[in-house]
């Protein structure tokens, strides 16, 4: 007869060698990935129109971070809210040295992403961009100025703002209304 020790052991190393098999679909809902991957699948991006190159009379400034000598503009004559969650602008940024880059960019609030839909050219005119894909918008001090846009201005508490007027308000005010509490910014 083979002892109890032995059996409680051999039970042991099937559950170890099966377990997790049982145990995946338990915590599959938690697996983010896999989430991401299925909203991507549902998420359909509207067909882009590129805007008209921006005039210095529509830029509206906004802060990004001390740590920059940089201006950054949004052209309040492209800001969109499309039907699809994406908030499309046309962004400036000033170098101190004068050197000026223009940019068509989508953000998107639910996922944290961003993307270049085109490149603006000194006689303005478009280059679309290669990169077709969405990059996630990382709150770094290097290059914050789209982290600024989604924290301060275009995605309060993470949630898009309701329409272009919306945005163009944050804009004008310095910070979305619902970012500052109890009278101070955040």
């Amino acid at each position: 007869m083979i002892p109890n020790s032995f059996n409680a052991l051999r039970v042991l190393i099937v559950l170890a060698l099966l377990g997790p098999l049982f145990l995946r679909p338990v915590f599959a809902e938690f697996d983010e990935d896999e989430g991401k991957d299925r909203d991507v699948r549902r998420w359909q991006e509207k067909l882009v129109e590129l805007p008209a190159a921006p005039l210095q009379e529509n830029l509206l400034p906004f802060y990004v971070s001390a740590a920059t000598d940089n201006d950054f503009f949004v052209d309040g004559t492209s800001l969109t809210v499309g039907s699809d969650g994406v908030v499309r602008y046309v962004l400036v940024v000033q170098a101190a040295g004068g050197a000026r880059n223009v940019s068509f960019e989508g953000l998107r609030c639910e996922t944290r992403e961003r993307r270049v839909y085109a490149f603006g050219r000194l006689d303005g005119t478009w280059s679309r961009s290669r990169n077709e894909t969405w990059q996630r918008i990382r709150d770094v001090p290097a290059n914050r100025h789209h982290a600024a846009l989604y924290i301060d201005y275009f995605c309060p508490g993470g949630a898009i703002v309701l329409g272009a007027d919306e945005a163009l308000d944050a804009l004008r005010r310095g910070e979305h209304p619902d970012n500052i509490v109890g009278g101070h910014a955040r």
